[in-house]
């Protein structure tokens, strides 16, 4: 009998304890690749925090280099954020460095060790600017290092005042760009001196501007690959009702919702 009402008392309390485990259970967490300044001023931080306010992010410049592997392992998705050109020697044009801008190759090394973590702990990653940039690089893609000297165009990537400078963008039909997007096309906001030049094998163009640049790329085959997706825009920067902006924010924090759950 006393045998019998032990295991009434532990089916009954049973429920508590997967329901403590649950709210013990630590929330999804970005790294981040890169960032300065104060983290919580910064527009990539305020664009993750503007769908979660509570969204962990840890910025992984700022861990020690043996620490790096270590932290990434908390977290749930990979921000690949815009910044300085990547070194050209590492797609095989190291003569171009002269006509690169501000290079940081600690920078480098940090990010192709991020996403060779990512790969291989298959994190869902989203890629900004130059996160686009290194993300071809890094699967054997190149650049073209200046588009004013190699790649003439009407259209201005880049321009003094970076807070006003827009172009259009087309998006592939059938795309991933697309599926999410909902939309053929639109304006975005571009602050580039660089681009995809020769893609990489491992990806398709999504997106292209009107003088024929690759705006954003993604998996050619997403078969047993995380998931991915990669801009040339700034949609950190972009009004949140542009549809090039917010539902690409969101899909890539549910994909790393998805990947803390699974």
């Amino acid at each position: 009998m006393k045998k019998f009402f032990l295991q009434i008392l532990f089916l009954a309390f049973l429920p508590l304890f997967f329901v403590s485990c649950k709210q013990e259970k630590k929330p999804s967490a970005i790294a981040v690749s890169y960032l300065t300044g104060n983290p919580e001023e910064n527009n990539y931080i305020k664009w993750l925090k503007s769908v979660d306010p509570d969204m962990k992010y840890f910025v992984m410049n700022n861990m020690p280099m043996d620490s790096v592997e270590i932290v990434f392992d908390q977290c749930s998705a990979l921000l690949l954020t815009g910044g300085e050109d990547v070194y050209p020697g590492r797609y095989g044009q190291a003569e171009d460095t002269i006509i690169c801008g501000k290079i940081n190759f600690y920078r480098d090394s940090l990010e192709f060790l991020l996403i060779d973590l990512a790969m291989d702990r298959e994190t869902p990653i989203m890629g900004v600017c130059r996160g686009q940039q290194i993300l071809n690089v890094a699967f054997g893609g190149s650049l073209i290092v200046d588009i004013p000297s190699r790649f003439h165009s009407l259209v201005y990537h880049r321009c003094d005042d970076w807070q006003n400078c827009f172009h259009y963008v087309n998006v592939i039909n059938n795309s991933l760009l697309y599926e999410i997007s909902g939309v053929e096309g639109g304006q975005v906001t571009s602050n580039h001196h660089q681009a995809v030049k020769r893609l990489a094998d491992a990806f398709r163009v999504m997106a292209t501007s009107n003088d024929g640049l690759i705006e954003s790329i993604g998996w050619k085959d997403p078969a047993d690959k995380p998931w991915l997706m990669a801009v040339q825009w700034h949609p950190e920067r972009m009004d949140s009702t542009n549809m090039l902006s917010k539902p690409l924010l969101e899909k890539f924090l549910n994909e790393a919702q998805f990947y803390h759950e699974k």
